[in-house]
């Protein structure tokens, strides 16, 4: 993907203004001026690959207001925890489409919780052609950062998402490197296994601020290093040559003093953070302001803190005010 300083990366589109993952959503984050947006890919029980940010979906759809799958409602472990409601891999994409979407945190977002029920789920490959027409639309060219939700989890039920999403890619035009992509996993056995199968991409490993990645505990148990160990210079070694850079949550960039930037670049890898929000409910305590949960913060003090580091790329959900912050 062309180097900008850093990339403004639609996360799940613009879900400051509109549901997450709707193609309402997309397009709102192509006309704002991002340089990419980032769909979370899912699969459902016949194969078919979703963006949804994460494979249960009452939180995000209307799936509970509809009888004919009440008894689709279960109990799973999904990455080591239990999770209750509905599943996408218990549906077929015919049944997905007949649902609605949802705002996901309408207490902080109500207004864009004044679109629920408008829209339809999208698979991948409705996002890929999206993004492909917006950049012929906007005259510039945008990129995807492609997210793989679970895979380990999906692989033990008989869905590796690997092959499924290396078709889908090869099938709209997007994995022989014409087109800017991003893939990225908090798994990187997954990220391996795409770079296997010929996928033309820059590979990035999300890193969370504590615990370990559930591909790497499954294999290794307690012996598989934490993410804060991956972060290290130590664990930055072991990654050269594996991916093209991390995306750190963004508390660890908020650390004073730590030094992931720096040591990331100073081994060739680029380093993203999520995700610059503006709400209160978002910020770190020194940067909230009166207002309550949904009001916004001194979020340009906590953007500023980000930017001064010289990351490569950020994830926002008012891509707005991401692009005029950053390219300021």
């Amino acid at each position: 993907m062309p180097r900008k300083s850093p990339l403004v990366i639609g996360h799940r589109g613009a879900p400051g203004y509109r549901p997450e993952h709707s193609r309402s959503s997309y397009e709102l984050a192509l006309a704002m001026g991002v340089d990419a947006v980032e769909p979370d890919v899912i699969a459902t029980k016949d194969g078919v690959l979703v963006v949804r940010h994460e494979n249960e979906i009452s939180g995000t759809t209307d799936v509970a207001a509809h009888p004919e799958f009440a008894d689709r409602k279960t109990t799973k472990r999904v990455d080591g925890h239990a999770l209750t409601g509905w599943f996408t891999e218990d549906f077929t994409w015919a049944e997905l489409s007949t649902l609605r979407g949802r705002e996901r945190l309408p207490d902080v977002r109500a207004s864009s919780a004044s679109f629920d029920g408008g829209q339809g789920i999208l698979r991948l490959r409705d996002v890929l052609d999206l993004v492909r027409e917006g950049s012929v639309e906007h005259g510039r060219e945008i990129g995807v950062v492609l997210e793989v939700k679970h895979a380990t989890y999906f692989a033990s039920i008989g869905l590796a998402l690997a092959p499924l999403i290396a078709e889908e890619l090869r099938a709209a035009g997007w994995a022989d490197g014409e087109l800017p992509l991003v893939i990225e996993s908090f798994e990187s056995t997954v990220l391996g296994e795409l770079r296997a199968l010929g996928i033309a991409a820059s590979y990035v490993y999300l890193i969370e601020a504590k615990g370990r990645p559930y591909d790497l505990l499954v294999a290794e148990g307690k012996r598989a290093l934490t993410y804060q160990e991956t972060v290290t210079p130590q664990g930055l070694d072991a990654l050269v040559g594996r991916v093209d850079g991390i995306s750190v949550d963004k508390k660890m960039l908020l650390d004073r003093g730590n030094t992931i930037v720096a040591d990331a670049h100073a081994r060739g890898l680029q380093v993203f953070t999520w995700t610059c929000r503006p709400e209160n409910a978002f910020l770190a305590a020194e940067f909230r302001r009166p207002g309550g949960r949904e009001a916004f913060g001194d979020y340009e003090a906590e953007w500023g803190v980000i930017a001064g580091q010289g990351v490569d790329g950020v994830f926002v959900d008012h891509p707005d005010l991401g692009v005029a912050f950053f390219r300021g």
